[in-house]
């Protein structure tokens, strides 16, 4: 997944459209990127201002699909949307809204309510910005169009490898009258955040230096004297000198030994983490390729039908006369015959 940049958000709002498709898309790149709430709902809140009345809903909406499904992983956005919502709604009220926004923010509110997105005072304040009686009357209709949903999933497990499992889900949608063929994807085995490539590239370059490739300290070990481990040589010991100088050669070892365990343990952890952060990186990956694959055949097939497209209409050229064949124009047209030459029996 693409790390973030302020550009490169700007980017993606700018070309967000209301398809289901492109706000669940730009959601999970927002969602992934959550340890930049602040930054992302400022320049939605840019955004908002600047915005069409349809660019407004659309962003409302990526809100809501960020808030809803964000908080799994964690509060950050919810509590970062929450302090700019009720700007965000006072501003679309100000743009005097048709009633069919009006109506679609309405029922988005009351979801929020009745799922407990944002307490009652803060639904409330909301309500109070877009100009809503604070008593509406909770609806159970969904924010976005009338959508229909049919679930295909493709693979099948035992119940016990389902506990904790998530599965890819293809989602037929239909939008006014339109079917089209959007998947969400899921990690196969749960896995924790995938960790940004530079995060992942600097945890592989620190290893290059762990402890187990330290040559100089591997060789002070491979050098300490034997009967420093040997208690059977004890018994040569001939004086109180020798014991001591043999008691300072044990501390030396003991001292050296266990700062090296120490290091090794140390580097044991940051190997099982950096396993780990490759074992998520690369679950992201392959879900991304999967990805990459649906658009890839969703746009393939848009191709084919431009070609063909295409093909019909240098067909429709060819069959078309050719202007060139036809009798020259230049010198004005034949006279048209009199009415007397009409009349004349040859």
């Amino acid at each position: 997944m693409t790390s973030f940049t302020e550009g490169g958000l700007n980017k993606r709002l700018k070309e967000l459209n209301s398809s289901q498709q492109s706000i669940q898309t730009l959601s999970l790149w927002l969602i992934h990127h959550r340890k930049y709430a602040h930054t992302v709902v400022r320049i939605w809140a840019r955004e908002i201002l600047a915005g069409s009345e349809s660019k407004q809903l659309t962003l409302m909406y990526l809100a809501n699909d960020v808030i809803q499904n964000g908080k799994k992983k964690g509060p950050e956005y919810g509590q970062e949307f929450g302090k700019e919502l009720a700007k965000a709604f006072k501003q679309i009220s100000l743009k005097n809204c048709t009633t069919k926004t009006r109506q679609s923010l309405t029922r988005l509110l009351n979801i929020w309510e009745e799922r407990g997105v944002y307490s009652k005072i803060q639904i409330d304040e909301f309500k109070e910005a877009f100009g809503e009686e604070t008593e509406t009357k909770p609806t159970e209709e969904p924010p976005p169009k009338k959508v229909k949903h049919s679930y295909n999933h493709k693979s099948k497990r035992t119940k016990s490898q389902n506990n904790g499992i998530k599965k890819d889900k293809e989602v037929i949608v239909e939008v006014d009258g339109t079917k089209e063929l959007h998947v969400t994807l899921s990690p196969k085995t749960p896995v924790n955040d995938p960790p940004e490539p530079e995060e992942l590239i600097k945890a592989l370059n620190d290893l290059e230096n762990a402890p187990s490739c330290d040559a100089v300290v591997r060789e002070r070990i491979s050098k300490l004297p034997p009967e420093i481990a040997d208690v059977s040589l004890l018994s040569q010991l001939k004086g109180k000198d020798e014991a001591e100088e043999l008691l300072r050669k044990v501390n030396d070892a003991v001292a050296l030994l266990t700062d090296y365990n120490t290091r090794l343990v140390c580097e044991m952890e940051d190997r099982k983490k950096v396993s780990s952060m490759l074992h998520d990186f690369i679950q992201s990956q392959r879900d991304l390729i999967d990805q990459a694959e649906q658009r890839l055949q969703e746009y393939q097939g848009k191709l084919q039908k431009v070609c063909q497209v295409r093909q019909e209409v240098n067909t429709h050229l060819q069959n078309l006369p050719d202007l060139a064949q036809l009798p020259s124009v230049k010198g004005g047209l034949a006279p048209l015959p009199s009415a007397g030459d009409l009349f004349t029996v040859g």
